[in-house]
């Protein structure tokens, strides 16, 4: 188990070096000069060269990328050009605010998920199942955008009950979350209605109900533990790309978090915060996906077995 720890970590290595080497390239793919693109071709040449100076961009694209690495690895992601300030601290700050979205909307997703999926698998096959089933579908299908401006359009407009932006309060909270988690909801209904149905028939299963074991027992003790399996990748797929910045949500909603930050930074030509913001996003999906295959090693027990044999 430790041998297949250590093993995965290094091999995630090479995979951070990757997403370090495009970041580097998407700032020198760019079209044109990037230090023109920033400021305009209406500042003088001193001002342009100047910039040039600083972004290292009189120097070989060798030496650019050893000095961008070392930076990185110094987590030294360089100043923003709009406002100044050094872009590591910007990123925690809104990492936070992004991270207080991403938690509460994926306990939202999971907790009424499972609920509704397990009501769905035990009515398998008639109304009720028939109805979580389209509702479900229909969240999954459904962009963020046209979710969120409906929301906002019944619960803000029509009904006020709910602000429509901002976050001063808890009650900011709630629209954001459902709107960000109804994706993620109407998957783990879709997977824990099917994984409930195959693990209730299954032998240990009805041996269980032939001794006598009450159903909730029965689904306490044995098929919640077996949905864990299964549902760990979603949760950590979605709680990735949660952090990783959930831009539309963040701009619809106006919350001032990653994404948000990104799409304020690409607007204003702000290129060391967009570089910096989308190396951030890549490197935080990178770990929590290594997070997610150790995880899935302790909870499912078959494949603990073949490594522990190993």
């Amino acid at each position: 188990m430790i041998t297949y720890i250590i093993n995965r970590t290094f091999k995630t290595f090479p995979i951070i070096l990757g997403v370090i080497s495009a970041s580097f390239l998407l700032f020198h793919i760019v079209p044109g000069d990037p230090a023109i693109s920033m400021v305009g071709e209406n500042y003088k040449e001193e001002t342009i060269q100047q910039i040039r100076k600083e972004l290292n961009l009189d120097k070989t694209i060798l030496e650019q990328y050893f000095l961008y690495v070392t930076k990185i690895l110094k987590l030294d992601f360089g100043q923003s050009y709009i406002t100044g300030q050094k872009i590591y601290n910007v990123i925690s700050q809104k990492i936070f605010f992004t991270f207080k979205l991403a938690f509460f909307s994926m306990m939202f997703a999971i907790i009424f998920g499972v609920f509704f999926g397990i009501i769905s698998g035990l009515n398998y096959k008639n109304k009720i199942d028939r109805l979580i089933v389209f509702l479900s579908i229909v969240g999954i299908s459904s962009p963020v955008f046209s979710v969120a401006l409906i929301f906002i359009f019944i619960f803000s407009i029509q009904l006020k009950v709910l602000p429509p932006s901002g976050y001063q309060g808890i009650q900011y909270f709630i629209l954001p979350c459902i709107v960000l988690g109804i994706r993620s909801l109407s998957l783990f209904i879709r997977i824990t209605r099917d994984s409930f149905v195959e693990i209730i028939n299954e032998d240990y299963i009805r041996t269980a109900k032939s001794k006598g074991l009450k159903k909730h027992i029965i689904i306490n003790k044995h098929v919640l533990k077996n949905l864990l399996i299964p549902l760990i990748t979603i949760v950590g797929i979605d709680f990735s790309s949660y952090l990783t910045g959930a831009v539309l949500t963040e701009s619809i909603f106006g919350w001032p978090g990653i994404g948000r930050y990104l799409v304020d930074s690409i607007l204003q030509r702000d290129f060391p915060a967009i570089q910096a913001t989308v190396l951030f996003m890549s490197l935080v999906f990178v770990m929590i996906n290594l997070l997610v295959d150790i995880l899935y090693c302790f909870v499912n027990p078959k494949i603990r077995e073949i490594l522990i044999e190993k």
